[in-house]
């Protein structure tokens, strides 16, 4: 499921019904036979969601301060879980949301939405972009920011895209000439 979120629009309809949208550009997986998930011990109150049905927003507080955001995927009883780790906005600054704790403060995601169900219905979904296909070459790296089980290759991002929060070691950041970026018209 990790690589196949990106290219895929993470969007929020905010208070003022006006949409915040962004093309999602970095994932990682997690699950609870490995030692990196959340739940690979027990089941907690903390992680609960993470065990809940596929298609909630799991969203944690790591170092006290920075909000994560993962979609629970596979199935209800087992920790299974994608972290949205960068997210490339239109007309926005190429780094705005270049890293889980920039990508939950700019679309506003914090504790109150976890154990959302990702729905148009519920202000926050998911859909495939309209250009996917011209920037799906995709670089499989390990997972980065952990300490456990991180030799693990299960982070995936798009090559082409300057909003990467970290690139694999010898994959150069693209030029601008050379980067692909969302534009507006290209959108919802």
């Amino acid at each position: 499921m990790a690589p196949d979120l990106i290219g895929c629009l993470l969007m929020k309809r905010k208070t003022n019904r006006q949409l915040l949208w962004g093309v999602i550009v970095e994932t990682e997986a997690y699950c609870q036979s490995e030692p990196g998930c959340h739940g690979f011990q027990k089941r907690t109150a903390r992680n609960e969601t993470l065990f809940g049905d596929p298609g909630h927003l799991y969203v944690y507080l790591t170092y006290g301060i920075y909000h994560c955001v993962n979609i629970v995927t596979y199935k209800s009883g087992w920790a299974n879980g994608v972290l949205l780790r960068a997210i490339a906005i239109p007309n926005e600054q190429t780094r705005i949301a270049a890293g889980p704790g920039l990508l939950a403060n700019r679309f506003g995601l914090n504790r109150s939405h976890d154990n959302l169900l990702i729905s148009e219905e519920n202000g926050i979904w998911v859909c495939k972009g309209r250009s996917a296909k011209n920037m799906k070459q995709l670089i499989q790296t390990t997972r980065i920011g952990i300490s456990k089980a991180k030799n693990l290759p299960w982070r995936w991002y798009m090559k082409s895209s300057r909003s990467v929060s970290k690139r694999a070691k010898g994959d150069r950041c693209p030029s601008v000439l050379e980067s692909w970026e969302p534009r507006l018209e290209e959108g919802p």
